[in-house]
């Protein structure tokens, strides 16, 4: 058991860091889209910064930031570049619930390298695990493994033949098999490409449960959980895309003041914007509302109640549908310039690539909306669904 219940704060030297990155992210998001991954320099200049270990416990040389931290961050980062700040919050997220959930020989494996490891897989649509002396036979085949061509170790699902219990299969990277079907709308540069594992041996100190959420080491932001910890990455997310897609309009509509016909003359286009910019910054707040109170409780060596976990799905929820609303404006503003091979046109795909997440889906939503009705007594929440 973990002996710093409290909720660990880092300060803002990994955001600083990550801020600084931002002209070469910049730079070389063109280059990551077309070869389907980011570039070296980037994963470098992560590596460099600290940025892999934002997540991972203290005690394995990790930064181990708050939840108000990581978004931050991973605002920064996809702000620069969303397909960048899903990487990293994808891998981040895996190598800190590693780190924290993992036996001890696992641990002194995987995290003994001079760099942190990247970790990269699915943690959805189980594969097969079948119990041998001393751990488990692995097999299956998963999709959506983002930051999986830079990464050295896998994490997958996998439900345990007989007993149908769920848990988390740490492996080398060279026991999958990568299928690389990335041929997609958006988020081209993640490479979040399917992956196949067929019989590989897993020991027992490479696995956990999947909804552990009480941590061997690190402190109170474990107890989230794995699926509680990925709410984080996705708002964050969503944060950096929208502010970006809302900015890239005011440039394209000041470049364009004084012409003639365009929308900076426009009323209509004033009141929209107006209106746009409003459902940003509500959807902005209530995902800072409900994590800023999700964390007093953490602090407080308490888990979260049922409200507090409707109201984190909620947040996210309300702002990943604000932004791809905010996307489809902006995009419907941006002329003949939104239509062409571009900014504003990646960052469209983007978001609507990234708003299909299974964490943001409308099962979500109806869910919560049954929890804060009252319609749900003496039920919790169980992944993505309340169950009595």
């Amino acid at each position: 058991m973990s002996d710093t219940p409290r909720l660990h704060t880092a300060g803002p030297a990994l955001l600083e860091r990550a801020r600084d990155l931002r002209p070469l992210i910049e730079r070389e998001a063109t280059t990551a889209e077309a070869q389907g991954r980011l570039t070296t320099p980037v994963v470098d200049a992560l590596h460099e910064a600290g940025l892999f270990g934002l997540w991972v416990p203290v005690p394995l040389g990790g930064a181990e930031l708050s939840p108000t931290e990581l978004i931050a961050v991973f605002e920064e980062l996809s702000y620069a570049d969303p397909s960048t700040g899903w990487v990293v919050m994808a891998t981040t997220l895996e190598n800190g619930t590693a780190g924290a959930y993992l036996g001890d020989d696992a641990v002194e494996r995987i995290f003994k390298g001079p760099r942190m490891p990247l970790i990269a897989g699915q943690g959805t649509r189980p594969g097969t695990a079948v119990r041998e002396n001393g751990g488990f036979r692995l097999s299956g085949q998963w999709s959506f493994a983002s930051g999986m061509l830079h990464a050295q170790y896998v994490h997958s699902l996998g439900a345990i033949e007989g007993t149908d219990e769920a848990r988390i299969f740490i492996t080398p990277i060279e026991d999958a098999k990568m299928l690389g079907n990335w041929d997609v709308l958006g988020l081209r540069a993640t490479g979040s490409i399917d992956y196949a594992i067929e019989g590989a041996f897993v020991p027992e100190s490479q696995t956990h449960v999947f909804t552990q959420n009480e941590p061997l080491r690190g402190g109170a932001i474990y107890r989230l959980g794995v699926l509680d910890q990925a709410l984080i990455c996705h708002s964050g997310w969503a944060l950096g895309v929208g502010r970006r897609l809302l900015d890239e309009l005011v440039r394209y509509a000041v470049a364009r003041s004084g012409r003639p016909g365009q929308i900076a003359g426009s009323d209509a286009f004033h009141a929209d914007f107006a209106r746009a910019e409003a459902k940003f910054r509500a959807a902005k707040a209530l995902v800072h509302d409900t994590w800023d109170d999700a964390e007093r409780t953490l602090d407080s060596g308490r888990a979260l109640d049922v409200r507090q976990e409707t109201m984190v799905r909620l947040a996210l929820n309300h702002i990943t549908s604000t932004v791809a609303e905010v996307a489809r404006f902006v995009y419907a503003s941006g002329g003949t310039t939104a239509v062409r091979d571009g900014l504003i046109q990646r960052l469209f795909r983007d978001v609507h690539t990234g708003t299909a997440h299974i964490t943001s889906g409308p099962q979500v939503l109806q869910e919560c909306g049954r929890e804060l009705a009252g319609l749900a007594p003496d039920q919790s929440w169980v992944v993505l669904a309340l169950e009595g």
